[in-house]
């Protein structure tokens, strides 16, 4: 029997020693499962009728119809310029990626010099770079920021919610799947009071011995029949979308950044979803949101402990509705994967994950003859790791293909990348996105060495993100953080309340302060744009969680509020002083 397929370990284990040419039967059986194991995979083996191990290469459209959308999508996405996406082929996309690689290669050999920060271990290889050490917070924005927190008015979260529902109307996406109109005695209310109780991670019937008016019952069976997934989302996005029309905003971003991070959510241990997480040591899933650079977020999924994050990297990217289309994604160091990095250039997003080990990190090469005078100790043995360039024009139709049909939702990125992530020995495609990866892997990484305020900004979209989980989680105070469903359509919809109620939040701090610092230009006061990014809405100090929650201000309809904010913002996309002002806000 042919045993080639194994590896040379396994062709070993499996021989009986003391019967020549016969193999251990138990031996030649685990190795067989685990062979199909890693196959299933990698999708080289394909289960026919199954879902998560179906042929997902049947997922793809045909060539030609990608063919037809292709010079569109390669403008939309940026990959080309309007009168190149005639002449745009495998051999124009190779000279494109040929040329993004030498271009980092030489701008980062050429400013070596000059990079304080950065030291290059001639022998090993490995750079390392000093810690930026904080300027620390201006006098200035100290004193602003301690004033905002002193004059902040005392809110109930339910009187958030109520009022954002009156402004924003976000609470008219929801209804029966039927999609009649709701047979409700007062939707407003009934949704309101919904959201708070699922949002803050209470119970329907604890929540009713604290809420007057109401019942477990109703609670229970409007979360159950009034909302879904979908709608939830769409309810979210009306809140980014009001979020991003304030002025206050402009003072810690422009909606082109987002950062992805994951943050450990209790669960029970008898439900699908839950697993052991090896980090925390106990049961649940993963929260994990997509955060944009002015504070609020953009999607929510609720993930498995052992799942790789990177596969929702560019998932939760696809599936924002919201009006704000970040370009730039910031990440751990969960999404530093090769194809990670491939399909996120080619869906035209820019991939900066935040880098803490250099460790094994690999830098590949444009060809065999290129050498550089300060950085070639970084692509290890000359002649090595060198980029197969003629493997990505060979399957460019391929990866066109992907791409489109990611773009078009004919195939999830997340299947894709569950496909793509581990090392095919049979799967060309593979192999090319590998190689795609380390182009744009090696020119991100080489940006990241030499441009010091870069390395600052993804330090600090990344700390927001983590933020934003400890706020998010604050405000789930009920059961103690646990999440008690056991279905994991309702653990999702459990993380996207808690986002719409933490999104209403911020909008609602936002709110105040803006109106703050009108009280404050009023008095006199001179309000930099500088110190106002200093000024995080993650604040909680004034927001009244426990006690009796009154309903009374459900029927109280409140003034339109004013978006506008005089105050000039273009010195902060000018001197890219925002990033600062996150860092120290988170």
């Amino acid at each position: 029997m042919d045993i080639s397929f194994a590896t040379q370990n396994w062709q070993k284990a499996v021989v009986d020693k003391t019967r020549p040419g016969q193999f251990v039967r138990k031996h030649f059986e685990a190795m067989v499962f685990t062979a199909l194991a890693e196959e299933l995979r990698t999708g080289d083996v394909a289960v026919v009728g199954s879902e998560e191990y179906a042929d997902w290469s049947t997922q793809l459209l045909a060539w030609e119809s990608v063919k037809e959308k292709l010079a569109s999508y390669l403008v939309e996405v940026g990959l080309c310029e309007e009168s190149e996406a005639g002449e745009f082929d495998a051999a124009f996309f190779r000279r494109q990626l040929e040329d993004k690689l030498r271009n980092a290669a030489a701008a980062a050999d050429a400013s070596y010099p000059d990079n304080e920060g950065l030291v290059i271990d001639t022998e090993t290889g490995i750079p390392s770079l000093k810690a930026h050490r904080a300027e620390g917070q201006r006098p200035s924005a100290k004193r602003l920021e301690e004033e905002i927190k002193a004059r902040m008015p005392e809110r109930s979260l339910m009187g958030i919610l109520a009022r954002t529902a009156y402004w924003v109307e976000w609470w008219r996406r929801f209804g029966p799947a039927s999609g009649n109109e709701p047979k409700l005695q007062d939707p407003f209310g009934r949704y309101v009071i919904t959201t708070f109780v699922k949002g803050t991670n209470m119970g329907p019937y604890e929540a009713a011995r604290h809420i007057p008016g109401v019942s477990g019952y109703e609670l229970a069976y409007t979360a159950n029949r009034h909302f879904s997934l979908v709608l939830l989302n769409e309810a979210i996005a009306d809140l980014v979308n009001a979020h991003a029309r304030l002025d206050i905003s402009q003072a810690w971003g422009d909606g082109t950044a987002v950062a992805a991070d994951g943050t450990h959510m209790d669960t029970y241990l008898d439900n699908l979803l839950a697993e052991t997480s090896v980090r925390y040591g106990k049961p649940g899933g993963i929260a994990y949101h997509h955060v944009s650079d002015t504070y609020i977020a953009l999607f929510t999924h609720f993930i498995p402990c052992g799942v790789w994050e990177a596969v929702y990297i560019i998932e939760g990217l696809l599936k924002n509705t919201s009006e704000v289309k970040p370009t730039t994604v910031h990440a751990d160091t969960q999404g530093q994967s090769q194809p990670v990095f491939a399909l996120a250039h080619l869906l035209g997003f820019d991939l900066m994950p935040r880098i803490r080990n250099w460790k094994g990190m690999t830098f590949y090469r444009p060809s065999k003859t290129t050498e550089y005078v300060h950085i070639d100790a970084l692509f290890g043995e000359a002649g090595k790791n060198v980029i197969d360039f003629d493997l990505i024009e060979s399957q460019f139709r391929h990866l066109m293909r992907v791409a489109v049909s990611v773009r078009e939702g004919a195939i999830s990125s997340s299947t894709l990348l569950k496909r793509l992530r581990s090392g095919s020995k049979k799967n060309a495609t593979y192999a090319a996105f590998r190689e795609v990866g380390r182009v744009i892997r090696t020119v991100q990484l080489l940006r990241y060495l030499s441009d010091a305020p870069l390395r600052r900004r993804v330090t600090a979209a990344t700390n927001k993100a983590e933020s934003f989980n400890r706020f998010s989680q604050w405000i789930g105070f009920g059961n103690r953080g646990v999440i008690a469903d056991n279905d994991p359509v309702e653990q999702e919809k459990a993380m996207k309340f808690n986002t719409l109620l933490t999104n209403a939040v911020i909008f609602r701090n936002a709110l105040d302060i803006a109106e703050i610092v009108r009280q404050l230009l009023e008095e006199g006061w001179t309000i930099e744009p500088e110190d106002l990014a200093h000024i995080s809405p993650y604040l909680t100090e004034h927001i009244n969680r426990f006690g009796e929650y009154s309903t009374h201000e459900l029927g109280i309809q409140p003034d339109a509020y004013d978006p506008k904010l005089d105050v000039d913002f273009t010195p902060l996309r000018e001197q890219d002083l925002t990033a600062a002002g996150l860092g120290q806000a988170a």
